[in-house]
């Protein structure tokens, strides 16, 4: 699947690009009280880019110009704009370089 085809509400989406931009993490406090590290990443293709959240230790296996593949992710909107998310369900890869 492109990121162009990417749309809000999409479940069990496979998704492959090119990691272009990382935010720094930051803390969050979630519902259950627990901290979680959070990131924001941007993922690009041939097709477009979207937003890419990360969480905890899926934060330290990418960095920046990584192509990965997620697989089982999801989309949804935050803030006004779509993003994929690899969630506790999906997983995310880092692939070889060309």
């Amino acid at each position: 699947m492109n990121i162009s085809q990417l749309r809000d509400n999409m479940r069990r989406v496979e998704v492959s690009g090119r990691i272009v931009e990382k935010s720094e993490p930051r803390e969050v406090t979630l519902k259950t009280g627990q901290k979680a590290r959070v990131a924001d990443l941007t993922l690009e293709d041939e097709t477009g880019k979207i937003k890419l959240t990360l969480w905890d230790e899926q934060i330290d296996k990418v960095e920046v110009n990584d192509i990965v593949r997620i697989e089982n992710g999801y989309v949804n909107s935050f803030r006004g704009e779509i993003r994929l998310n690899v969630g506790r369900f999906g997983k995310i890869e880092v692939l070889p370089s060309e």
